[in-house]
């Protein structure tokens, strides 16, 4: 066993973590290649900490086989499943860092762009985090946990959209999130600014979630909180407050064919709010959109 468990931890540290992912992805994108490969199992594994469970593969981990029987399917044939896990359990040092993996996607150069940023995500993480549990324990100990996982936000004939969350606590907690929206039907690769014809999205879509922000305030009194001018907040002008979205804002696209902007924990609001998502009436982005084929 420990034979074979050393085989494994060399197989993780002999994966090559690819260095232009962004690239690749777009790529892709342009290229659409439609082609099918016989691909067989992959493994990942890494070195694991004295005195820590590291729980890996899907074929090994007892609690992966679990989460077979409940694999969320996309559509008819594509599909997302937990391909890797990685578990740390020590003393008041924990992680659970589950990666995703898209199946069956025809685009294989997408889905193999996609799945190795994944992976590579998933691999940093682990690494940062033992990383960090040696310089606590060499500096008399801490408090240390990474929560990361996804959730299919979208599943229908025409849209997967996968969020991404990382959840790391310090003391506080913090939480990030990251979305990939796929056109399951030709097969590409949706950023926010493909949706558009120009730039002029930016300003409708900022000006109309300041909008929903003071209406929230207003409706709920002191329950809802966002950094924005006008808000009544104390100290406002020496506060760095929400003026703007950026180009290519974190967004998923909703089942009833909604664009929704996301804001991470933190970003506009106090962490008590958490994740903060605004839906964007079509209407308002009626004339910068290219189509609605994706929203309407």
């Amino acid at each position: 066993m420990d034979k074979k468990l050393e085989e494994l931890k060399k197989h993780y540290n002999d994966v090559p973590i690819p260095k232009e992912l962004d690239f690749v992805v777009e790529s892709a994108l342009k290229q659409g290649k439609r082609k099918k490969k016989n691909r067989g199992p992959q493994w990942l594994l890494g070195t694991a900490a004295a005195a820590m469970l590291f729980t890996a593969s899907l074929n090994i981990s007892p609690a992966m086989a679990r989460t077979l029987s409940d694999i969320p399917v996309v559509g008819s044939v594509i599909k997302v499943l937990t391909w890797t896990e990685y578990e740390v359990a020590d003393d008041t040092y924990d992680a659970t860092i589950k990666v995703p993996s898209i199946e069956h996607l025809e685009n294989t150069d997408l889905a193999n762009a996609l799945n190795e940023k994944y992976r590579s995500e998933g691999k940093a993480l682990y690494d940062d985090f033992i990383a960090e549990v040696g310089d606590l324990k060499a500096n008399g100990g801490g408090h240390y946990g990474i929560d990361s996982g996804y959730e299919i936000k979208t599943d229908n004939d025409q849209i997967l959209s996968i969020g991404r969350y990382i959840v790391n606590t310090v003391g506080s907690s913090s939480t990030v999130m990251h979305y990939d929206t796929i056109d399951k039907q030709n097969e590409i690769l949706i950023t926010l600014p493909s949706l558009f014809k120009d730039d002029s999205y930016i300003h409708a879509i900022s000006e109309n979630i300041k909008e929903q922000m003071r209406e929230q305030i207003a409706a709920t009194n002191e329950d809802k909180v966002y950094w924005i001018k006008g808000a009544g907040l104390p100290d406002e002008d020496l506060m760095e407050v929400f003026t703007t979205i950026n180009k290519e804002q974190q967004f998923y696209i909703s089942e009833k064919g909604k664009l929704v902007i996301s804001f991470d924990k933190y970003e506009v609001a106090p962490g008590y709010m958490g994740v903060v998502e605004f839906e964007i009436p079509t209407d308002v982005l009626q004339n910068s959109l290219v189509s609605n084929k994706y929203i309407h």
